[in-house]
């Protein structure tokens, strides 16, 4: 693995030769990415975030997780920011949703009746119904919910998740959390992959969306609204669910840590997200080291 001072010196190069050239939004997956291994945003992201807004620069977390988790993190920073939430299924600005992409019920009711049919197999998983404000369980252990709270700030408990009488907003993704390994779940979820999008967004989780919704087609529909190229735009991931994202920019960063498909998909290398990569990276890119 290259050293954290070696990466830093290419990136100096880096800077140097886009002549000038400005970089007007600056996208980062969260998990394995911004957050350190503690799961906390580094400190020294806060005065970069407010060095760019100075510079007209939008700051846009992208990741699967809830819109208002992401809120939440960023409370002190908010304004102006981009929100890339539940995997690209729902856009948010200044508190404003920008696009969305709900599921159809019937979709939603036959992934419900599969994850039940999973479970009673043996897999010790559960589903999130992903509304655009709320998210919705039936499962409600402590196991469970220790891995669901860190990404679903706003949760409400439902008797049936298959009732959507009981869900006031669209679903716009199902998340299921497989306790064990996503891969599992997500053969188990093969049949859906033929005409959604089922995609493994971290070790315990699987996300189903509607075709062709992913954070990269959402990066794609805010560049274009925001009038901003790829050559404008750096993009931060570690993992799958990063790969459409990355291909979005002209300065894509794989964490050291990546998985192995995003470290081959992306043009250049951060150091981990343990070693604060993306401030390292922001640091030395907008010359503020």
């Amino acid at each position: 693995m290259p050293r954290v001072e070696d990466m830093l010196t290419d990136l100096t190069a880096l800077r140097d030769s886009r002549d000038g050239r400005p970089i007007r939004l600056v996208v980062a997956d969260m998990d394995g990415t911004l957050l350190d291994s503690d799961g906390v945003v580094p400190d020294r992201l806060w005065p970069l975030l407010d060095l760019m807004r100075e510079r007209g620069i939008a700051f846009c977390p992208a990741s699967g997780r809830q819109y208002a988790t992401l809120l939440r993190l960023f409370a002190s920073h908010s304004e102006g920011m981009v929100f890339i939430a539940e995997n690209g299924a729902l856009v948010v600005r200044d508190d404003v949703e920008v696009s969305s992409d709900p599921l159809e019920p019937r979709v939603v009711r036959d992934l419900v009746t599969t994850t039940r049919r999973l479970a009673a197999d043996g897999v010790d998983l559960g589903a999130v119904l992903c509304g655009t404000r709320t998210a919705w369980i039936e499962r409600h252990d402590e196991v469970f919910l220790e891995q669901v709270r860190p990404y679903y700030a706003r949760i409400e408990r439902v008797h049936d998740l298959a009732d959507l009488a009981a869900v006031e907003q669209d679903v716009v993704k199902v998340a299921v959390c497989d306790l064990d390994r996503a891969e599992r779940t997500a053969e188990g979820l093969v049949a859906f992959g033929s005409t959604h999008q089922v995609v493994v967004s971290g070790p315990n989780w699987v996300d189903v969306m509607n075709p062709g919704t992913n954070k990269g087609a959402a990066l794609r529909r805010l560049q274009e609204s925001l009038g901003v190229s790829a050559d404008e735009t750096i993009v931060f991931g570690d993992y799958l669910n990063d790969l459409e994202m990355l291909d979005a920019a002209t300065l894509s960063f794989a964490m050291s840590n990546a998985h192995g498909d995003v470290l081959e998909r992306a043009r250049h290398r951060a150091p981990s997200n343990r070693d604060h990569g993306v401030v390292h990276v922001l640091e030395t890119l907008l010359g503020a080291r």
